[in-house]
């Protein structure tokens, strides 16, 4: 085992509480693994997210090889649960997503990681599916947090 892995979503989330989620689970890097990382809260919109997590000495990664395809978000949106798996799976599958892995992976060996994305409930989001393929790399099994 050789890293710390976290998973978090801001769905409900107030900034402050998110952040300190982030801190109390001792985290160093967020990885955004939303495919657009973009959100009607303008707090948790890439740029801004990353100028917040820097002011409070915390990194932050965009990794877009590991957000759920458009594909597999109408999928699981219509219930087709099947079709939203093997959507992820060829993602994280391709050389893209590989790289993508290897990049958390790298950032883990530098310090505890926590992937992030929209939902609240790790198990309706497909950062999930991300986290199981980065334990299946080495890392921990992830500690699912939850910003109050």
């Amino acid at each position: 085992m050789m890293g710390v892995l976290c998973t978090i979503g801001y769905e409900r989330a107030s900034l402050e509480g998110f952040i300190a989620a982030l801190k109390a689970a001792g985290v160093a890097t967020l990885v955004d693994v939303r495919d657009r990382p973009w959100s009607q809260r303008p707090h948790f919109r890439r740029d801004e997210l990353r100028k917040i997590l820097l002011d409070a000495g915390l990194g932050y990664v965009h990794i877009r090889a590991l957000g759920n395809p458009e594909e597999g978000r109408a999928a699981a949106h219509a219930g087709d649960m099947e079709s939203y798996r093997r959507f992820m799976d060829d993602r994280l599958a391709s050389p893209d997503g590989q790289k993508g892995l290897a990049r958390a992976v790298e950032l883990a060996r530098k310090g505890p990681i926590c992937v992030m994305c929209h939902e609240r409930d790790p198990a309706h989001c497909h950062r999930s599916r991300v986290a199981d393929a980065l334990v299946a790399l080495g890392l921990n099994p992830p500690r699912h947090l939850f910003a109050e």
